[in-house]
């Protein structure tokens, strides 16, 4: 089958950079949103995005304006239906996302392939949903998605090896670079990263070391480009609690129980860059310090 119209669910962050990277890669590209406020954001944020790679020399101004006509908004699910591949990228809400697959499900053809972008939950339990759950299959990409290589690609028990390997050559045609992995919740990258960044906060909370050590250590002794706080902060504080309490679920294990600070800084909507507090604070962007976060 080949892949020619590509629908993304959600315009936020991940889905207007998914939506991006497809378009720029010759698919048209339809993203649906709930709101129109919201993909009038997502798309102004594509605009800025595209109109960096074009001061770089990276693209030219005709590759962009063709981009961004390959690009169509829509806050009707109905409007994805003629798609050959759909990626859903919304919160990690496992009742929202069944919810628009099943919908989906009876207004897309046969041929459609479902693809999901979540980082905890399990392609098996969205593949349930629908009558094609040889059809269904994971698309993990990573923040930001125009620069970042590596995507994802996830087979369930029900995944067929065609629908697999349609998703593994079109992430090829984005450019990135996959990798195969099995349907466990976090995959490679997040199974690994997740008890790391938790760590972290132990450390922090438990007073092994500052804000600003910790990340430094990690940084000049085992060569990140960032350290875990600032990169936490960066993911966001409440998704990576949203991720530690669904893995913590599947595993039942200690390295993916939520540290009692994290779970505090989320109720306190210490959610990082995205609201200007976190471990940092972000009022100068581009000098953070850290927060007394009273331990």
């Amino acid at each position: 089958m080949q892949i020619k119209k590509v629908g993304v669910l959600g315009c936020g962050l991940m889905g207007s950079g998914i939506a991006q990277v497809c378009a720029s890669a010759g698919f048209e590209t339809y993203v649906r949103e709930v709101d129109q406020k919201y993909l009038d954001k997502g798309f102004a944020g594509i605009e800025k995005s595209l109109s960096k790679f074009a001061e770089k020399g990276k693209i030219t101004a005709d590759q962009k304006t063709e981009i961004q006509n390959r690009l169509h908004g829509t806050t009707s699910l109905d409007d994805l239906k003629d798609c050959d591949l759909i990626i859903e990228v919304v919160i990690e809400d496992i009742k929202i996302k069944n919810e628009m697959f099943s919908h989906l499900d009876k207004i897309c053809g046969d041929h459609t392939i479902f693809a999901s972008n979540t980082s905890s939950l399990t392609i098996a339990e969205m593949a349930a949903a629908t009558s094609r759950p040889d059809k269904v299959v994971g698309l993990h990409f990573f923040n930001p998605v125009p620069l970042m290589k590596l995507v994802e690609v996830v087979r369930s028990v029900t995944t067929s090896k065609e629908t697999f390997d349609i998703a593994f050559e079109f992430g090829k045609a984005l450019g990135k670079k996959p990798i195969a992995t099995k349907d466990n919740s976090g995959f490679v990258v997040n199974l690994l990263l997740v008890p790391f960044l938790l760590s972290a906060i132990r450390a922090l909370e438990t007073g092994v070391a500052s804000t600003e050590d910790i990340d430094k250590g990690m940084m000049l002794g085992c060569g990140h480009p960032m350290g875990p706080l600032t990169l936490l902060d960066f993911v966001g504080i409440d998704t990576t609690y949203k991720i530690a309490e669904i893995m913590f679920q599947e595993y039942k294990t200690i390295e993916y129980a939520c540290p009692p600070l994290l779970k505090k800084m989320h109720l306190a909507g210490f959610h990082g860059r995205k609201t200007g507090k976190g471990f940092y604070d972000y009022t100068d962007p581009r000098n953070p310090v850290a927060m007394d976060l009273g331990i």
